[in-house]
């Protein structure tokens, strides 16, 4: 129990009525959650503004509210703080609600298009490897040392952040590692988070829908690095053509890594296939089981963090030859008949890039490359047309089929990744709406030594579908229909 004067700054405050010596037992962003003692914070969504719903939260149990719009109802059992902004001092409020025990733990936030998910479980690997507990808050799922949580987003709420933040440190966490999405940025969901790094993968197409253009989208990410303090540190990839407008303004100190060039950490690929690769970081050779480009820059940036992180640790290295795939991202199965299936979570233009050339350049005897893949639903549509044109132009054969539609036309999203497909690809190219028929058919194309990657959903096991999530998992679907190929 905290009182509210202990957890609102009061210069934050433009009105109160009511009792600010209240004491609240939680604090709920969702009406429907809200119960006696809670204190019911008023947010204003993309869709749906919260203070809509201040007289169910009432109704529920809630006696003390923060706002900011001016209201008609204000009860008299009840508090009302009035501020500017609730995004603004939600964190901090959150924060000290739960006794500033965020401020206790070392946080290492990543972001960018692609890899986030692999950078956050690896440097968990690694940490846990190294004999530290530590908490892990990715796309996949949530981790208190061993513990494993289903996730509900890339970067929770504000709310839930501090509550999962403040249960790793009372579970005696001392490092956390989370992907930090542009939404939670732009949202200002990690308020309150002094973090002790920053980590910059890559940036692409992606997410245009929510951000307008790609100039925002840059912006949003940059925001990051720049709220990061002195004493943090900012880490990102030089190679990316927009790695060093990360570190324009940040206060942090700067680090760069890369596989070209001079970076302060720099690696080689010494050799690759499909089994994993041999990396040479400064001058230490680490057999790896990642594969592709991609993971030898997502391997330097754990590399990097993890000297940063904790200056002239040893044992680094052997730590780094423990490391895992992350599941759904290039893993690999052997199928009968030596043919090879990839399961990937690629689903932006450049990440199925860079998927697709990486298979071409392991394959042997340059043998065929089969691709299924789709496009979410009430997502950038403006991607479609490029996705179709990318899996087209480097894969042998294609088939175009359903991800997750959500609420619209599986078909529909098909065509428009169909308009983008060259006219000296379209033989390629077969759309199948059902994607476990699709599935079916790819290994049924197939021949010995060939290479199918299913792309677009890696670790999801379910498709949405028209509100309902149905259940659904690529490699486990594979996996059912591999007594075709014998």
């Amino acid at each position: 129990m905290r009182k509210l004067e202990e957890i609102i700054e009061p210069s934050a405050i433009l009105t109160s009525t009511g009792n600010l010596c209240k004491e609240i037992s939680d604090i709920v962003i969702d009406s429907r959650k809200a119960k006696k003692g809670s204190m019911y914070a008023a947010l204003k969504g993309t869709q749906v503004d919260g203070h809509r719903f201040i007289n169910d939260a009432y109704e529920n149990g809630a006696r003390s509210f923060l706002i900011e719009n001016n209201i008609e109802t204000y009860y008299e059992d009840a508090t009302f703080i009035q501020v500017k902004s609730v995004p603004a001092i939600l964190g901090e409020t959150c924060k000290r609600f739960y006794n500033n025990k965020v401020d206790d733990l070392v946080i290492i936030g990543c972001t960018g298009t692609n890899g986030k998910t692999t950078v956050t479980t690896l440097l968990y690997e690694l940490f846990q490897y190294l004999g530290y507990k530590c908490g892990l808050i990715s796309t996949v799922e949530y981790r208190i040392g061993e513990e494993i949580y289903p996730s509900t987003h890339t970067t929770p709420d504000v709310v839930s952040l501090h509550r999962l933040l403040a249960n790793m440190r009372d579970q005696e966490c001392t490092h956390v590692f989370m992907e930090v999405s542009s939404h939670s940025i732009d949202q200002q969901r990690i308020n309150g988070i002094a973090f002790a790094g920053g980590i910059f993968t890559n940036i692409s197409h992606d997410h245009l829908d929510y951000h307008g253009t790609f100039d925002n989208y840059i912006k949003v990410k940059k925001a990051f690095f720049d709220s990061l303090n002195k004493d943090a540190f900012s880490l990102t990839n030089k190679d990316d053509k927009n790695g060093l407008v990360m570190l324009q303004n940040t206060k942090s100190t700067r680090y760069t890594y890369g596989l070209h060039g001079t970076s302060d950490f720099n690696t080689k690929i010494i050799e690759s296939d499909f089994t994993g690769m041999l990396l040479r970081f400064g001058t230490s050779d680490v057999w790896t089981p990642l594969v592709g480009k991609f993971n030898a820059y997502n391997l330097t940036s754990v590399y990097a963090a993890a000297h940063l992180i904790t200056e002239g640790l040893e044992d680094i290295e052997v730590a780094m030859s423990a490391l895992h795939r992350v599941n759904g991202r290039f893993e690999a199965i052997t199928a009968p008949n030596n043919i090879t299936v990839i399961i990937d979570y690629a689903h932006t233009p450049d990440a199925l890039e860079n998927v697709i050339s990486t298979i071409r350049e392991i394959r042997k005897n340059n043998s065929k490359i089969i691709t299924v893949v789709g496009c979410g639903g009430n997502r950038d549509r403006d991607k479609r047309p490029e996705m179709g044109k990318i899996a087209s132009s480097f894969s042998d054969q294609c088939i175009f089929t359903s991800d997750n539609p959500r609420d619209e036309d599986p078909e529909s999203i098909l065509n428009e990744m169909h308009a983008g497909v060259d006219a000296a690809h379209i033989r390629k190219i077969i759309k199948i709406t059902n994607r476990e028929e699709a599935i079916k058919s790819s290994l049924l194309f197939a021949h010995p030594g060939d290479v199918i990657l299913i792309a677009g959903k890696g670790h999801e096991t379910y498709q949405e579908i028209k509100g309902i999530k149905h259940d659904f998992d690529d490699k486990q679907i594979a996996i059912k229909h591999f007594n075709l190929l014998n």
